[in-house]
């Protein structure tokens, strides 16, 4: 960004007893250049050799502390830290100094200075000397000595308002060189304003909540739906020392506005409650109810102020969206989704209403694609980063955050120095103590640039910053309390702030989106995996007597499955996906036919029975069996045609035998085939198939034939031998016929039932 406001405004005015001090050195400086600049240039000229550090390197000089960050009149200033001697020769004499520099104007200016390193002749000051030392008889190699500076703030000859250079350096002498120079120097930057200015620049810190998915798409089979978390490392994260319980415990002091995806309040809320964990191929019940319980507590008192803004849920990465997945069909509903139900979550969970109105691409950086998708859901507001848009013209300042980028939607621009000014290892106190002088010197000298009117700055961190970090950033806040140049602003308020009329409000074309973010971007085929898996659970849903158990655990693992988190670690994100889209295909399996073997078919009618099984935990209802006949010629089923159905419902954890009627009219073998379907046509589960043997004869119809000759054969032996006997009667005189019997013309077998069976036994999970 160009700022004119680097070179104009009032004219340096150094401090005037740094120039008495330093009168003498710059006469001199041309001569110690050169005996300084030998060692120095043998070591840039070694290529790759790796060297003992010498010349004004040879000592590494770390600030752990300075305080006051930002002192006043009257003050004492304190200057704790550590000089390590990497050298290989022991340094003798050792002083530390303190060496207070000229003014610096301009935001650039600061930029410069900080990328310096070893020490420059002539352009570092004289050191303040005196009594404000501190001094070593020798420091051997490798060792480190700790040192403490403190000086009255009116001894540092500090002129006018604004940002001074500060060093602390390290001088002595060596075996090779017996004379008193720097070995090492460190540089950072002392903000100096005595009084409250009358202009101000209106700063909005925003301060993320937000954390990778922990919660599956798996419940448990009771009436509150137990969650079952992938692993218990959120709660290491909410416990006292952790990464969201010092966020909270921060922020509740910090002037900021809370930045927070319901997700992560959704999976504490659940956490407070009762929660399994997966444990291999089991679960075994979650121990961090009273740590989840006493984070939302301590969150609900820090954000009653009310400026909090909820993302859409789980966080989904918008940039992923735009590239990626807004040509797979059904995409963009998700976001949708992810947006109506963020509000809702938090004003549940924390008592406060949110606004929904931000939508936050990762890094702030956006095109024309991005900025669509991001306001296809209903946020009006983009936060997006400077470094991305960028200004074209010669404004001579930071212009204000607000940019109206046309059709309604507003970029909130976040200022790119200040929102990366604590990324990086905060962890040592040295580099924590620069980022957070860097970060008020460029706050002052923002404010100090030449413009007629307050402005309005944002500063977006990094998503999830570790502790370290986070502990930096309330340092430098804190350090802000005092409202002598800035003074805090909700993001909403930010938002609605009067644009500059001359910043850039033109979105950079797709070309310009960095490649290393493009890089890290969710697959298409990640987006092609979630379509799949909504596909089988739209399916599966139509089915169940109580859907919402199924929908809500799988609608909200489908929005994590395109969450933010999940750049830099492709693997991972595709081992939720799958996770999610293999237990929805368990419980589709759970409701399925019964194989059959083969059938013989007795008689030219009979009833075929088709066995269907629900080992879920709730009743299926809406669905259709199908029984169909190949060879309708041969075997025809219900009404006389090749095709019968019949609906399904069965009870949880039971099973259904369904009974179809069939009618033979030719012997022989006839494939058939079951298959389940919704209400709406659409198969459900797999096919089964089985073969009916249809045969006429069958042994029953063999043995009543048989048994119909055995009784011809015995009718005639009788009739024969009474016949005989009549004979020999009629020789006697006598007529001896018996009266004839009739037969019985009721059947021995009645026809098969062809209802359906009740709900049957109970299935054994």
């Amino acid at each position: 960004m160009a700022e004119a406001a680097d070179i104009q405004g009032i004219g340096p005015s150094p401090a005037r007893r740094w120039l008495r001090r330093t009168a003498a050195t710059v006469i001199g400086a041309p001569l110690v250049a050169v005996l300084l600049a030998g060692p120095a240039a043998s070591a840039a000229q070694a290529g790759g050799t790796a060297k003992a550090p010498t010349g004004s390197e040879t000592v590494d000089v770390s600030l752990d502390t300075l305080a006051p960050s930002a002192p006043v009149k009257g003050d004492t200033l304190t200057v704790s830290g550590t000089v390590t001697n990497r050298g290989k020769e022991t340094i003798t004499q050792a002083e530390v100094d303190l060496r207070v520099g000229p003014r610096l104007y301009g935001r650039t200016s600061i930029d410069t200075a900080a990328k310096r390193t070893g020490y420059i002749p002539g352009s570092d000051p004289a050191p303040l000397g005196g009594k404000y030392t501190v001094k070593f008889a020798k420091l051997s190699s490798g060792i480190s000595q700790d040192f403490t500076l403190s000086v009255p703030v009116d001894k540092l000859g500090l002129g006018d308002d604004g940002v001074y250079q500060l060093g602390v350096s390290l001088s002595g002498q060596t075996s090779r060189a017996r004379y008193d120079h720097v070995l090492g120097i460190q540089r950072t930057f002392l903000p100096w304003q005595e009084e409250e200015r009358d202009s101000r620049t209106k700063v909005t810190y925003l301060w993320p909540l937000i954390a990778s998915p922990h919660v599956t798409a798996e419940t448990g089979s009771d009436d509150q739906q137990t969650p079952v978390f992938a692993n218990d490392d959120l709660a290491a994260e909410l416990a006292p020392g952790g990464r969201l319980e010092q966020l909270v415990s921060l922020g509740s002091q910090l002037p900021v506005t809370w930045v927070i995806d319901p997700d992560l309040l959704a999976s504490v809320d659940a956490m407070a409650r009762n929660y399994r964990v997966k444990s291999g191929d089991t679960t075994v019940a979650g121990k961090s109810q009273a740590v989840a319980k006493e984070w939302l507590t301590s969150l609900e008192a820090a954000v009653s102020d009310g400026k909090v803004v909820a993302l859409p849920f789980a966080d989904p990465d918008l940039a992923s969206l735009a590239h990626r997945g807004k040509n797979v069909s059904g995409t963009l509903s998700h976001l949708q989704t992810a947006t109506d139900v963020a509000g809702t979550t938090v004003q549940t969970i924390l008592h406060v209403k949110p606004s929904t109105d931000f939508a936050w691409p990762v890094d702030g950086a956006v095109d024309p694609s991005i900025v669509d998708v991001a306001t296809s859901a209903g946020a009006h507001n983009v936060i997006v980063r400077s470094d991305s848009l960028q200004e074209t013209g010669s404004l001579p300042y930071t212009p204000t955050s607000a940019r109206p980028i046309g059709g309604g939607t507003t970029a909130v621009v976040a200022d790119d120095r200040l929102s990366t000014a604590f990324q990086g290892d905060m962890s040592k106190a040295g580099k924590s103590t620069l980022a957070v002088q860097k970060f008020l010197a460029q706050t002052l000298a923002l404010t100090e640039q030449d413009t007629d009117e307050e402005r309005s700055i944002v500063v977006a961190p990094q998503r999830m910053p570790t502790v370290a970090q986070a502990q930096s950033m309330a340092a430098a806040l804190h350090s802000l309390d005092d409202e002598r140049w800035t003074q805090p602003l909700g993001l909403v308020d930010a938002a609605e702030a009067k644009p500059d009329a001359d910043a850039t409000t033109s979105v950079p074309g797709s070309s310009k989106y960095p490649k290393r973010l493009r890089s890290q971007e969710l697959p298409t085929q990640a987006f092609q995996d979630i379509k799949s898996t909504q596909a089988s659970l739209n399916n599966f849903q139509v089915i169940l007597a109580r859907p919402e158990r199924v929908v809500t655990p799988f609608g909200n693992a489908v929005n994590r499955s395109m969450s933010t988190s999940w750049r830099g670690r492709p693997l991972e994100a595709q081992q939720y996906r799958d996770s999610v889209r293999t237990y929805l295909q368990g419980l589709i399996n759970e409701v399925q036919l019964i194989s059959k073997s083969d059938v013989t078919l007795s008689g030219r009618s009979a009833t075929i029975p088709v066995t269907v099984q629900n080992r879920l935990l709730q009743g299926v209802d809406h669905l259709v069996l199908r029984l169909k006949s190949e060879n309708a010629t041969r075997l025809k089923l219900n009404n006389g045609g090749a095709v019968a159905e019949q609906p399904i419902r069965i009870a949880g954890g039971h099973s259904q035998s369904v009974k179809f009627d069939a009618a033979a009219n030719i012997n022989g073998q006839v494939q058939m085939t079951a298959q389940l379907y919704t209400e709406d046509g659409t198969p459900y589960g797999g096919e089964m198939t089985f073969t009916v043997k249809v045969s006429e004869l069958t042994p029953t119809v063999l043995l009543v034939i048989a048994g119909g000759l055995l009784l011809l054969v015995l009718a005639g032996i009788k009739m024969y031998t009474r016949r005989k006997r009549a004979n020999a009667g009629g020789a006697a005189g006598g007529d001896g016929s018996d009266p004839e019997q009739p037969s019985d013309p009721t059947p021995d077998t009645g026809p098969e039932s062809g209802a359906t069976s009740g709900p049957g036994e109970k299935v054994e999970r």
